[in-house]
């Protein structure tokens, strides 16, 4: 049997992972099997085993996927320092848009499998870190212009800004005719505006 060009493999590992992309987005992890994957490219389950010998191999590539998807834009300087940038942040990951909530969809349905899984939970930690470290330089930058009163504890209010951002995700997805875009723009407002007293 010829090997296949490695452009024929890597245009094939992009099939892949789009089809491992709307499975997920259609049905979150809860619905990301081999089977799916392949009924999504119209292709063999056999031909995903090449790439999947297991669901754990599976479910640590379609974590690769989820991260490229939804990699938060970091708009610091576009948006300006301080709490400007923070806005921008955490509006970046509100669903405001239905691709906003496709996101979303993806992490929150992770949270389970995450949660039976020290491999899984290890990888959902460190993209909390990850979250926190990309708010971190717009709360220091806030401090520093006196945006945010003197004596705030910056550790408090990123943690703080992180948990707002992703209840108030949580709340727009379970019930998003009573949280629709323009209100979440306005409740991200709000918020900002409250750290600021």
């Amino acid at each position: 049997m010829a090997v296949p060009a490695r452009g024929d493999h890597d245009a094939r590992r992009r099939d892949v992972s789009q089809a491992v992309w709307e499975v997920l987005a259609a049905g979150g992890f809860g619905g990301l099997t081999l089977r799916a994957v392949a009924a999504r490219m119209g292709a063999s389950t056999g031909l995903l085993t090449h790439y999947f010998p297991s669901k754990k191999a599976l479910m640590r590539y379609a974590l690769e996927v989820a991260h490229e998807h939804t990699q938060v834009l970091d708009r610091f300087p576009a948006e300006g320092e301080g709490l400007p940038g923070l806005r921008a942040a955490l509006l970046d990951v509100m669903p405001l848009t239905p691709e906003g909530a496709a996101r979303n969809r993806v992490w929150v349905s992770f949270w389970d499998a995450a949660l039976g899984d020290d491999e899984l939970a290890a990888a959902e930690l460190r993209r909390y870190e990850r979250w926190r470290g990309m708010l971190r330089p717009h709360v220091d930058a806030a401090l520093r212009r006196g945006q945010l009163p003197a004596d705030a504890d910056p550790d408090d209010v990123v943690a703080t800004a992180a948990g707002f951002g992703h209840g108030l995700v949580v709340q727009a997805l379970f019930d998003p005719a009573r949280f629709p875009p323009q209100r979440q723009v306005k409740l991200v407002d709000d918020f900002v505006a409250l750290l600021a007293r």
